[in-house]
């Protein structure tokens, strides 16, 4: 993986755990941020307003249905960013 791709999957990993106010070694890529982290949808609308300011794009609200756990918020920026 190259290091900006780390880069970004870091950042986006901290803005979830700042968020979801989890200690960093409680997440994982695929624990769930509902069933595993206490999250609820307003959370989830903090995460994804967070990572349009950070990252520049707009991310559709249809998304956060796989926006459940990190790997699915990477995919989510991801496609969203066109990486």
């Amino acid at each position: 993986m190259s290091a900006i791709v780390e880069e970004r999957r870091e950042t986006i990993r901290e803005i979830v755990i700042d968020i979801l106010e989890i200690d960093p070694d409680e997440v994982t890529e695929t624990s769930l941020f509902k069933e595993e982290h206490d999250a609820d949808s307003l959370r989830a609308i903090e995460i994804l307003s967070a990572l349009e300011k950070k990252f520049n794009v707009v991310i559709n609200q249809s998304e956060l249905s796989r926006m459940v756990n990190l790997h699915g918020v990477y995919e989510v920026v991801s496609d969203a960013a066109g990486w």
